[in-house]
């Protein structure tokens, strides 16, 4: 069998992570712990798709408040909605307080229920009114804040796909992703993404590179956090707890960045 390159990890992130135009031409255990290594990267390119047209609009004119729907608009576009579909399917498992296997079952339908309706709701005006404020600030922050976030959100799916964390189905996206990464590349992975969020604010001074560089930290605490309760709850990972997460990473992120 040939050894996976890592063209073949850039493959199955862009291809799994977003709807670019790319082809998975490798679908294995391998293939899988390369790509959620490479998830970071995806959503780096997401990111700066999303500061790019958040800062075009505001070059041309735009208040912030379109800047922000634009620049939230835009990962949804660029993932076809599948993490905030995955948001919402997660929420109504969650909700439902039903045994895992009924919950589950209450993920898979095509509906969706109050909670994820209220769940989504709430994260998209929370990511719109955080990045207005930033946008409002400068179309600096604003798009860096993209950037950032989109980042973490990604990151978040590395670390959910360490050792040690089980698929709660035996099909699908998570069990096929989960427990690919070892722990210490996880970790890796995390110091390299925190460490390059501090060093794209480096000209803004100290203070920022601590409050960028803790929104990474964060971002993956709270991400975390959910990924602990939906293993104990639903018994591992599916795809759309990774939906999940990474909407929650992000959100977390662009939190933190609002504070202060």
């Amino acid at each position: 069998m040939p050894r996976t390159s890592p063209a073949d990890g850039l493959r199955f992130a862009f291809g799994t992570l977003t709807a670019l135009p790319v082809t998975v031409t490798k679908w294995d255990r391998e293939a899988a712990r390369a790509g959620m290594l490479c998830a970071p990267l995806a959503g780096l390119v997401v990111g700066l798709c999303a500061a790019a047209l958040g800062a075009a609009l505001m070059a041309l004119g735009s208040g912030p408040l379109l800047a922000a729907v634009a620049t939230a608009a835009v990962p949804a576009t660029l993932t076809r909605g599948l993490h905030l579909d995955g948001l919402a399917d997660t929420a109504d498992g969650l909700g439902s307080a039903k045994p895992a296997e009924q919950a589950l079952s209450i993920m898979k339908q095509s509906d969706v229920g109050p909670f994820g309706v209220i769940t989504l709701l709430f994260i998209l005006l929370a990511q719109v009114a955080v990045l207005f404020q930033l946008y409002e600030a400068s179309w600096t922050r604003g798009a860096l804040a993209a950037v950032v976030s989109a980042a973490a959100a990604r990151l978040a799916l590395t670390l959910a796909a360490r050792t040690g964390i089980p698929p709660a189905r035996p099909e699908g996206l998570g069990a096929a992703v989960a427990g690919t990464v070892p722990r210490s590349s996880a970790l890796l992975a995390t110091a390299l993404v925190t460490a390059l969020a501090a060093l794209a604010v480096l000209p803004l001074g100290t203070y920022e590179i601590a409050r960028y560089a803790a929104s990474v930290v964060l971002a993956v605490c709270a991400a975390e956090l959910l990924l602990r309760h939906c293993v104990r709850r639903f018994g591992g990972v599916t795809g759309d707890v990774f939906g999940a997460l990474a909407e929650t990473a992000a959100t977390a992120a662009l939190v933190v960045l609002a504070l202060g």
